[in-house]
């Protein structure tokens, strides 16, 4: 499975190894947490898997608008995938309307039969007034989506410079989305430990990378959804809580 020490990117082995009566997989890129973009390489794994296995691939790319390094390429474009993916968006990323749960899916039109009909008959439909929002969002253009990113990119700039100069936390390639992962298996902590820690003694939540699988163990994810200064207010009390933690 995705490791730090492959920057979380997923390998054609790994999901061979895990094929064996599977019928879909699920991918998400621009990732949560771990912030990582897919690269053409490992799109190509992915794609070369799923049609070895005859899967059906998922793919959540509901961060596409966020991308600050390096190039998103929806596993739908390549060869031979059209007719077995599933392209997950929202509106809550790209046009900052968390909560509203608005969305679709581009995917082969026999499964969007199906789908429907799923809806149908699990949700009652998106407010009204919420479609009508979604529709005006959509309508100003490209402009707003950068609008909502840029915050997500100047902080990403303020993630690095804040943690220059320090080998204790270490953020692992933030190419995409409103996160960082950290690397914090220095401080000899789990994330769970570490998250813990931090609150306690600075009221500053995080997310252990442990919620997110045994694979991201040992790093936490922070959410760079506050404002300028207290974000990089937050990220200096969090090392220096780290380095107490090398120090003891």
């Amino acid at each position: 499975m995705p490791s730090p020490e492959t920057a979380f990117q997923p390998s054609k082995h790994a999901i061979d190894a895990q094929a064996t009566g599977a019928v879909s997989l699920l991918i998400n890129t621009p990732n949560n947490p771990t912030g990582a973009i897919y690269s053409q390489a490992t799109l190509e794994g992915i794609a070369a898997a799923c049609q070895e296995h005859d899967l059906w691939l998922i793919s959540d790319e509901v961060y596409d608008t966020q991308v600050w390094e390096g190039h998103h390429v929806s596993p739908r474009s390549l060869p031979g995938m059209a007719e077995r993916t599933l392209v997950v968006g929202s509106m809550s990323k790209s046009h900052a309307m968390t909560g509203s749960r608005v969305g679709w899916i581009c995917a082969p039109a026999r499964v969007i039969t199906h789908l429907i009909n799923l809806a149908t008959h699990t949700t009652y439909g998106v407010a009204g007034y919420i479609q009508d929002a979604a529709v005006f969002a959509l309508g100003q253009g490209a402009s707003v989506e950068e609008e909502v990113a840029a915050p997500f990119r100047r902080r990403r700039k303020l993630t690095l410079e804040a943690l220059e100069g320090q080998n204790v936390v270490r953020p692992l390639p933030v190419q995409g989305a409103m996160y960082a992962m950290l690397d914090i298996r220095a401080t000899g902590l789990t994330g769970e430990e570490f998250a813990n820690g931090l609150l306690d003694s600075a009221h500053i939540a995080v997310m252990p990378g442990e919620s997110f699988g045994a694979a991201a163990a040992g790093h936490i994810r922070v959410a760079m959804t506050v404002d300028d200064a207290r974000y990089v207010d937050a990220l200096k009390q969090l090392v220096a809580f780290a380095q107490t933690q090398v120090s003891q």
